[in-house]
């Protein structure tokens, strides 16, 4: 486990801007995911578990925001993180995975604009949306 984690705090210091919102949308999508498959276990314990490292890593999306160089984009995602993580206490302990599933979809098609904009990561005015973690 030794290397494993290693490995991990290797690819977080390695990582620039873009990186590690890459690396907290993956986060989050595995987090979400293993929360609707504690809520169909009916396991109360994990789905609060799995429920709080998804509140976690959207904190950590929406601090990394450069709020003065993002503008408008930068508002329209901190407003999009708050409305997921209120989805999500709203759901907490339910029976259904509707909330889960509806932030699930967005995460989803944030991570994949997230992943195109690291393909294209040499334009600058894609950068400003996130502070530099230097």
């Amino acid at each position: 486990m030794v290397g494993y984690q290693a490995y991990q705090e290797n690819q977080v210091e390695g990582a620039g801007p873009l990186g590690l919102v890459l690396l907290s949308y993956e986060a989050l999508f595995k987090s979400l995911g293993r929360t609707r498959m504690a809520i169909l276990a009916g396991d109360l314990s994990a789905e609060a578990d799995h429920t709080s490292r998804s509140m976690e890593a959207l904190i950590e999306l929406s601090s990394s925001l450069n709020m003065q160089e993002g503008g408008e984009m930068a508002e329209n995602l901190a407003s999009l993180y708050a409305y997921m993580m209120n989805r999500l206490i709203e759901g907490l302990c339910s029976s259904s995975t509707g909330h889960v599933d509806e932030v699930l979809k967005l995460v989803t098609e944030l991570r994949e604009g997230w992943m195109q904009l690291s393909v294209q990561q040499k334009k600058p005015q894609h950068l400003a949306l996130v502070r530099n973690a230097a």
